[in-house]
């Protein structure tokens, strides 16, 4: 400790002081390239970023005027020395310290001392403490977010590049940080030794100074008390002399013995005065050794050394400030020199680092985008070419006179329809459509001939509907014509081949029993999606209709041409090399797969029925956006596979939210809304009747003339959705809460009006979830 030096007996100030037997080495710090402390000593860089910093101020301009003043070296930033002390101070100071008051003074200073290095390793230990704590949180935020980004389900391409050099960047201030707290806590260590010390040579110099100046003062007063005895005993020696009396009166002769005489008195007298000489004299000079020795000696060094161990107790606290202020520049320095290194313009290279903020610019957001997308090329089906029609030869060939057609067609028009007759019974004219009844009425079925009865062949006459054929054969029945009571639904179908000769118009009717379902060929099933009937749009294929001759109408049948195929042409059975689900027609799924109800729409409604009524928020809360992609995929690519049954939850990973999400995402691909882009305007007039009953029975009329899959599916849609509102007051969700969901989806959006019939959308969707089974069948 007698190494440490004051700040006055130096000429660089504070920063040469040095610990006892401590090297150069040990004041340099080293933050792996990031942040360093000058050396005290040198006054220049140790390494790192912070010697970089003089090849940087070659090329950077921001160096070219201040550099210099980072470093404890130069003089801009060297302090001012301290003041002189005053002479008159300086007199004052050497009396004290002469005096009796030098020591203890000096040993209260010290004490003072003592105590604010502790103070000060206090703080730094806390600091060290903070920094510590802040350090190792943003050291693992930045592991975790690292671990994080490289997820698939984040961004990658240049995105992912700069995230993790911004990720790295705080993972070396983390490091500067943590190095930070471990000097700090090295400074408190160095000051709690060095207080230590201090306190222990304090009290030893307290034992000795104290003492020698007690020894003083206890000769001084046993001097003083010998001085008295001698004084009083030379006085009563000469009044026993001279023969006078003591004062007050009375002789001396009275104090002693009577037998004595005056001669005797006075010598005994005299022996006992030269014994108090001799022991007064022995106390003074006694007294004047020990206090020459104190003043001379004694005191003096302690006093020195008392001064000596302020001074460097003094000057390790005011040591370690200096470098605690140093390590605080140089963290921020080393922090600033990571986010923004210096740049050496003649040799810049792809390793040469980046500063955050060059980093971030870097970020290519179109090449990101670009990457993605063609990572998808892989999954890309292959062009099987053009599409073009085949006519069965079992048709023969077609006319030339009628236009080719490869895609079907559906038209709603006004135009009259001819209906098959039955097999028994006349044909006669009637209304040109036939209807199945809603929940209104009885429910009706498609009317079929029997399988023995004669059936079409050709192509009808403009205007016919081909008839549905039933799941199981019925004898014939008398001609009967349907008549809808009100709100029923009506099949109004336009020309399904296009011809130059149009036959007049039949009707032909058959009724199935009552209770039959709504749809012959196969209702709703616990192992399947609701079935529609052959829909006018497709080929009955039926072994009767396919064997029977050509009904007798009023003109003979012209055969077609080889040029004029069918609008719509029997679906294709054999394995497709892709089958697509999203984003494909109703008609066109309908006619492909069969299904009155698509299978991803059934499978959906399948699983909310059986796991998702009672879940909060349903159809409000989103899915996973993964998982509504996969499940698309599958149904794209397999929508028959097994994995497919939602009846079984791990089908949709446990997600009922994910397969709401996946049946709003299938109506919205729709390339024509579920209620159709033709009929969108008169469900908005509809909608804004003001009458209760008016608004249902428009609505109602309305749906009736949907096409049959738009009609199935809806059907089927609505009746699951009340079920949902019969759950409402464990799911929250109303007919209006789902209207607000599902309007815009199920409509469709015109941009050009999205704004305005927005609110009347709801109101659509909100009347009929409120009238499902005043509209639709419940069976």
């Amino acid at each position: 400790m007698s190494d440490f030096r004051s700040p006055i007996d130096t000429s660089v100030p504070s920063l040469s002081l040095q610990m006892p037997q401590m090297t150069t080495q040990q004041h340099r710090r080293d933050y792996s390239g990031s942040i360093t402390l000058d050396d005290p000593m040198l006054g220049r860089p140790a390494s790192g970023d912070a010697a970089a910093m003089h090849e940087g101020a070659e090329t950077d301009p921001r160096l070219s005027e201040g550099l210099t003043t980072l470093h404890l070296g130069s003089a801009a930033d060297q302090p001012s020395p301290p003041p002189p002390t005053d002479p008159a101070v300086l007199k004052l100071v050497g009396e004290v310290l002469a005096s009796e008051q030098g020591i203890p003074a000096l040993l209260q200073r010290l004490k003072q001392s003592i105590a604010s290095a502790k103070e000060f390793g206090t703080f730094l230990k806390k600091r060290a403490g903070l920094e510590e704590d802040s350090a190792q949180t943003l050291k693992k935020m930045a592991r975790a977010t690292q671990d994080n980004i490289r997820r698939p389900e984040h961004r990658g391409g240049t995105f992912v590049h700069v995230y993790e050099e911004m990720v790295h960047i705080h993972e070396r201030m983390a490091d500067n940080g943590i190095q930070f707290a471990a000097t700090l806590l090295q400074m408190n260590e160095e000051l709690l030794e060095a207080a230590g010390n201090a306190e222990r040579n304090r009290k030893v110099w307290k034992a000795n100074g104290l003492a020698a100046e007690q020894k003083v003062v206890d000769l001084e007063a046993a001097m003083r008390k010998s001085k008295a005895k001698y004084d009083s005993l030379a006085e009563e020696y000469d009044r026993a002399r001279t023969g006078e009396s003591r004062p007050g009166g009375g002789k001396v002769l009275g104090a002693f013995k009577a037998h004595k005489s005056a001669a005797q008195q006075e010598e005994e007298l005299l022996k006992k005065v030269q014994t108090a000489d001799q022991i007064y004299h022995s106390a003074v000079t006694s007294l004047q050794t020990e206090k020459a020795q104190l003043q001379t000696t004694t005191r003096p060094e302690i006093v020195k050394s008392l001064q000596e161990a302020i001074r460097e107790i003094d000057s390790a606290v005011g040591m370690q400030m200096q470098r605690f202020a140093l390590n605080n520049e140089n963290l921020l320095l080393g922090n600033g020199l990571v986010i923004s290194p210096f740049r050496n313009t003649s040799s810049i290279g792809p390793n040469q680092p980046r500063s955050m903020r060059y980093a971030i610019a870097s970020i290519s957001i179109d090449k990101d985008l670009d990457e993605f997308v063609a990572g998808y090329h892989s999954k890309v089906q292959p062009n099987p070419g053009e599409i073009k029609y085949e006519r069965n030869p079992v048709l023969g060939p077609a006319p030339s006179t009628m236009g080719h057609s490869s895609l079907p067609s559906v038209s709603h028009t006004s135009k009259p329809s001819v209906s098959q007759a039955a097999p028994q019974g006349g044909y006669q004219q009637s209304p040109q459509s036939f209807s199945v009844n809603s929940r209104t009425g009885p429910s009706n079925s498609f009317g079929s001939p029997p399988p023995g009865g004669p059936g079409l062949q050709g192509p009808p006459g403009p205007g016919t509907i081909v008839p549905v054929a039933a799941s199981t054969p019925t004898s014939a029945e008398p001609l009967k014509s349907f008549h809808q009571p009100n709100h029923s639904r009506t099949f109004s179908q336009g020309n399904m081949l296009n011809s130059p000769v149009s036959p007049p118009s039949q009707q032909y009717g058959a009724g199935p029993a009552p209770g039959a379902p709504r749809f012959p060929n196969g209702g709703p099933t616990t192992t399947g999606p609701p079935q529609l009937g052959a829909l006018p749009f497709q080929d009955n294929e039926g072994p009767s209709t396919k064997s029977a001759s050509p009904p007798q109408l009023g003109l003979p049948y012209q055969p077609p041409g080889p040029s004029a195929p069918p609008a719509y042409s029997a679906p294709n059975h054999g394995p497709p090399a892709s089958k697509p689900v999203f984003g494909v027609h109703l008609g066109r799924l309908y006619e492909r797969d069969g299904l009155a109800v698509p299978m991803v729409v059934y499978q959906c409604i399948q699983a909310v029925d059986l796991f998702g009524l009672g879940v909060e928020g349903i159809y409000r809360q989103s899915g996973s956006l993964n998982h509504i992609n996969r499940l698309k995929t599958m149904f794209d690519s397999e929508s028959q596979a097994q994995a497919l049954d939602f009846r079984n939850p791990e089908n949709f990973f446990h997600d009922v939210n994910s397969v709401t999400g996946l049946l709003k995402q299938f109506f919205r691909d729709l390339p024509d809304p579920l209620f159709t882009t033709e009929h969108h305007s008169s469900f908005i007039n509809a909608a804004k009747h003001e009458d209760e009953i008016v608004r249902r029975d428009s609505l109602h009329a309305i749906i009736n003339s949907l096409p049959d899959p738009n009609y199935a599916t809806l059907r089927a849609l609505m009746l699951h959705l009340h079920r949902v509102i019969d759950n409402s007051h464990v799911n929250r969700m109303n007919s209006h809460n789902l209207a607000v969901i599902l309007g815009p989806t199920l409509m469709g959006t015109d941009p050009s009006t999205a704004i305005t019939d927005a609110g009347w959308q709801i109101k659509v969707i909100d009347t009929i979830l409120v009238n499902t089974y005043q509209i639709f069948d419940e069976d």
